[in-house]
């Protein structure tokens, strides 16, 4: 063997540009792009968590001693003002009717109490959620339009006595920011959650009401509740809400927190009916005015004018409320249409693997007459020492007549070449050639091959003794213009790999039968495939222009019209990677490459004849459910875990173990096709609380990349060699012999370009 020259050696130079584009595990505008998606994501949902409102408009707070609330407050009326001036309370003037209502702003009964507020010329008085008013700001904004009052009754609505004052204040101040950005006001008008007449008042709440005074706030109470809540029908609610002779009433009424149809209905009747008693109707802030004595100051103003800095704030908030809001309506929908898409996908592959093994394992079924020709297998190695002497002898010793072994050396840098060299086998030729990536190595190799059937192997891959042979006998079709095998994870100790196991049986192969249906294989793997010299020299050979070289050549047979199977029976074993981070490089640079090669054959999905038929089949397959549903999938998680403390947590956990089931029921079907044990998939659920995760992230890493324009180098992966065969294969493996050093074939390739030549 002729050693490479000086001039053919990398230079020092290139050899650290390659070590540190290997180093860089993110280029910075995909890891900035990816940090503000996440951070927008994250803010959405805390957004929506700070306005989530979950209450029962029934409660009530349960009453305890009264011995420290004065007694003129307890018999008095229902508008109590409490400051260091002192307290007083004040009864509804006579013939005055106040309308407050509660819990709103609704979008469907609001708008509906407020016409026929309007229809009959009638004010009221609207307290009001600042987590509804910061969702639906318009309703509010018409409100004060159409001359109503409007009061906070907390944002959130929490039983009050049970919060810290901090929290207790933060709910008044954080309304009032609401109501001043939806309407431009503030309001100081009051009434809390679970609050009914002052007679309901306790030592407990008593403390609360005085608090709220102090920050200048009028409690309002109520002296007429028209139980409106117990939906008992129109009749009960008029008859409620009517005061008793000329009394004066300050009325309860809701225009939230759930069916409020019987509410408006009651209204039309009401109001005439009252008014043809003579009531006048007020507001609450009128009622006070009313009823406090001459001279008694300046009139009470409930609602004035906001300042521009609390306007300003305020409708910040509301904005970023909408936008949030609208931000996971959208992240709802993208939900919705992430279950229909797993559930599509898992429809498809059970029909194509069923269809797919009951035509192959048909008695009729053949490709043809055996195939018994020769066969070149192109073996890239770039430091391989690890694995490459039994994958070398795996291939040499399989039981297909005529096998060629052509191991290209791509400038390793440890014992690779020499490993071999010393295996001694007649049948196995090594080239060496300066480092220039596995196409470059790929299609050296298939130059140097002395046959028309090429199978590429991956330097760490063993195969079963019977895997040439099984893979190589759909070329009795000459329409075959590949062969994609059956690949296996050898190394299944760890959990990781074990973790990938899976992940190959369900997610590659099982996929592979339906792919093989419907005629649009898009990837034969590079760690166990066939290919027709013919086919292979009429797309150019093996191509650079992605990181994915085995789908950019599959995808480019397609497009010239071979047909692409899959041949399950032909089964190698090859090394996954045994750490989270050797797996993340290894998927980061699959998912980019796979990108990489859709773009690349963009144009097929226009185009007629093979080459549009896979574009309009094969290349949506892979954008639905190879980008798109990874890019969704994460949702499930996430709002499941947002479902558990803001939605229906029966609801939710229902639906996380109903997709759990799904998967359980892919994995039960793809282990039982590809003969293997059941025992892995019980590690199913934990795989989805870390190894999905990861796989998530990979996938929206690689995205963004790609947005960004940033071209990723080969990432190399450390081998350890802990690669067995199966339980079937692995007896057979076991024997494989060696012959005498000097039958091996060696030669030095040079640095020249070698052209794929059609035989």
């Amino acid at each position: 063997m002729a050693p490479l020259t000086k001039d053919q050696q990398p230079s020092d130079a290139a050899r650290t540009r390659r070590a540190a584009a290997a180093r860089r595990v993110a280029p910075m505008p995909a890891i900035l792009l990816m940090f503000t998606l996440v951070l927008g994501f994250s803010s959405a949902l805390a957004v929506n968590a700070y306005v989530a409102n979950e209450f029962v408009p029934d409660h009530r707070h349960e009453e305890g001693s009264t011995n420290a609330v004065p007694r003129a407050v307890r018999d008095g009326g229902p508008l109590v003002e409490t400051s260091r001036t002192g307290t007083r309370t004040y009864d509804m003037p006579a013939g005055m009717i106040a309308l407050t209502f509660d819990d709103g702003p609704d979008p469907t009964w609001t708008p509906k109490v407020a016409e026929i507020l309007r229809r009959h010329d009638v004010p009221a008085t609207f307290f009001v959620l600042g987590s509804e008013v910061v969702k639906r700001p318009g309703i509010v904004r018409d409100l004060v339009a159409d001359g109503h009052e409007l009061g906070v009754h907390s944002f959130s609505h929490p039983e009050l006595v049970g919060l810290p004052q901090w929290r207790r204040q933060w709910e008044y101040s954080q309304t009032q920011l609401a109501i001043a950005g939806a309407a431009g006001v503030t309001t100081s008008l009051i009434r809390f959650p679970y609050s009914s007449s002052p007679q309901a008042i306790d030592n407990e709440y008593w403390p609360v009401f005085q608090e709220a005074g102090g920050l200048g706030y009028l409690n309002v109470l109520t002296d007429t509740d028209s139980r409106d809540w117990e939906r008992k029908g129109v009749d009960a609610i008029v008859r409620n809400a009517t005061p008793q002779g000329r009394d004066g009433a300050m009325v309860l009424l809701h225009d939230a927190g759930g069916d409020r149809s019987q509410t408006v209905a009651a209204l039309d009747r009401y109001l005439p009916e009252m008014k043809r008693r003579g009531f006048r109707f007020v507001t609450a802030s009128d009622a006070l005015n009313a009823a406090r004595p001459a001279g008694a100051g300046a009139a009470f103003e409930g609602n004035a004018p906001a300042s521009a800095s609390l306007r300003w704030r305020g409708q910040g908030m509301v904005w970023l409320v909408q936008i949030a809001h609208r931000g996971l309506s959208l992240l709802m929908i993208a939900l919705l249409a992430t279950g229909v898409l797993t559930i599509l996908r898992a429809i498809l592959l059970f029909a194509g693997a069923a269809y797919h093994t009951r035509q192959r394992r048909s008695r009729r079924w053949s490709w043809g007459p055996p195939v018994t020709e020769p066969v070149s297998i192109v073996v890239p190695a770039y430091n391989e020492r690890e694995g490459i002497a039994a994958a070398v002898r795996s291939l040499a010793n399989g039981d297909h007549p005529g096998i060629e072994v052509v191991v290209v050396d791509d400038g390793s840098t440890d014992e690779t070449a020499d490993i071999v060299r010393g295996l001694g086998l007649p049948n196995v030729r090594l080239i060496q050639v300066p480092n220039a990536g596995k196409s470059r190595a790929l299609n050296v190799g298939v130059a140097a091959a002395s046959h028309n059937i090429i199978v590429m192997v991956d330097g760490d891959t063993v195969f079963e003794p019977d895997a040439v042979r099984r893979l190589v006998q759909p070329f009795a079709d000459s329409r075959v213009g590949a062969v994609a095998g059956n690949v296996k994870v050898g190394n299944r100790r760890g959990v990781v790999a074990r973790w990938q196991h899976i992940e190959y049986v369900i997610g590659f192969n099982i996929d592979r039968r339906l792919y093989d249906v419907l005629q649009c294989m898009p990837t034969v793997p590079g760690a166990i495939g066939a290919f027709r010299r013919q086919a292979l020299a009429e797309v150019g050979g093996v191509s650079d222009d992605t990181l994915a070289e085995d789908t950019d050549l599959t995808i480019a047979l397609a497009r010239a019209g071979w047909r692409v199977v899959y041949e399950e029976g032909a089964r190698a074993w090859t090394e996954a990677p045994a750490t989270l981070g050797q797996l993340w490089t290894q998927r980061y640079r699959w998912s980019y490459g796979t990108m990489q090669a859709m773009w690349k054959h963009r144009a097929a999905v226009v185009e007629r004849g093979p080459s549009g038929r896979f574009g309009r089949i094969g290349l949506p397959f892979l954008a639905l459910f190879q980008v798109v549903l990874p890019l969704l999938a994460p949702l499930i998680d996430v709002l499941a875990v947002y479902g558990l403390f803001f939605y229906d947590r029966i609801e939710t956990v229902a639906a996380w173990l109903g997709m759990l089931a799904l998967q359980f029921l892919t994995a039960v079907v793809a282990f039982r096709l590809d003969r293997e044990s059941l025992r892995p998939i019980w590690v199913l659920p934990l795989q989805q609380f870390v190894y999905r995760q990861m796989m998530y992230l990979v996938i929206i890493r690689s995205v963004l990349t790609a947005l960004t324009g940033v071209r990723l180098r080969w990432q190399k992966l450390r081998r350890t060699g802990d690669v067995s065969l199966g339980h079937a294969g692995l007896a057979a493996a076991a024997p494989l012999g060696t012959a005498p050093p000097a039958a091996a074939a060696i030669v030095a390739a040079p640095i020249v370009a070698a052209p794929i030549v059609a035989a």
